[in-house]
């Protein structure tokens, strides 16, 4: 494991039911860079990152953090450590978008403990971060796909662990805001963070990432960085549909030919 890595995969398989998805994945995830992993629907994605998260157990291999494997620690210190933001989330109570935020900052709350004022700050700090700072007493149901979103994204921040696991992070967003959550956390991941996002779109992975993971769900598996790893052969391949890349602006973007 590099000294510069909080979280690292040794020899991981990533199974779906009988189909092994990713086999000996073995990869550091280093502070201060920014991971996408990208494959067609169905290759492990989602899978593989709730597998370096410690939400399921990978069939072969260790996921560590800090060199201790996930499974020796307890899923407060985790949680600490590392967030998540899951693809879809669905809230069971009726709250104010501050409420749902708050929820963030549990992890750093003893038991019983309520959040105090500096919590607060915090949480409306993170919806001010995403755009929404004059919806904190909205309650959730009355808010966009988009707008909701959001405050997912804003109770991740909230949170503030040192590594960031991203699943989807633009779903339900607009270009704007894709964009803009996006560079929060590019932001993060320059001030030290570790992010690994999931993405469908190889033109914001190669816009943000600093390296590729490519999942092509048969148990192979490539990483590099991002300008190496994310070219029209490779996501020909990966995505099994012809792709080009363009130069547009200073940037590539990736188009299906």
């Amino acid at each position: 494991m590099s000294p510069a890595a909080d979280l690292a995969a040794d020899r991981l398989a990533v199974r779906g039911g009988s189909r092994e998805l990713v086999s000996a994945l073995s990869l550091d995830f280093a502070r201060g860079e920014f991971v996408a992993i990208l494959g067609r629907n169905g290759c492990g994605k989602t899978l593989t990152l709730h597998t370096l998260a410690g939400l399921r157990p990978a069939s072969q291999g260790v996921v560590r953090l800090t060199g201790v494997p996930l499974e020796q620690l307890p899923r407060r210190a985790i949680a600490r450590r590392l967030g998540l933001l899951m693809q879809d989330q669905e809230d069971a109570f009726t709250t104010t978008a501050l409420e749902a935020v708050l929820i963030g900052r549990h992890p750093h709350l003893a038991l019983w403990q309520w959040e105090s004022a500096a919590d607060e700050q915090i949480a409306r700090r993170a919806l001010d971060d995403v755009g929404l700072e004059t919806f904190a007493d909205r309650n959730l149901d009355t808010l966009s796909g988009g707008e909701q979103r959001r405050v997912a994204v804003a109770t991740l921040l909230a949170q503030q662990p040192g590594i960031f696991l991203l699943d989807e992070p633009t779903n339900h967003l607009d270009p704007q805001h894709q964009l803009h959550v996006l560079s929060l956390f590019r932001a993060l991941a320059d001030a030290g963070s570790t992010v690994i996002a999931t993405l469908h779109d190889p033109t914001l992975a190669a816009r943000f990432a600093d390296r590729a993971l490519l999942l092509f769900g048969d148990g192979r598996w490539r990483a590099g960085p991002a300008r190496e790893v994310l070219t029209g052969e490779t996501l020909s391949e990966l995505y099994a549909t012809p792709m080009l890349e363009l130069a547009a602006a200073d940037r590539r973007v990736f188009v299906t030919a």
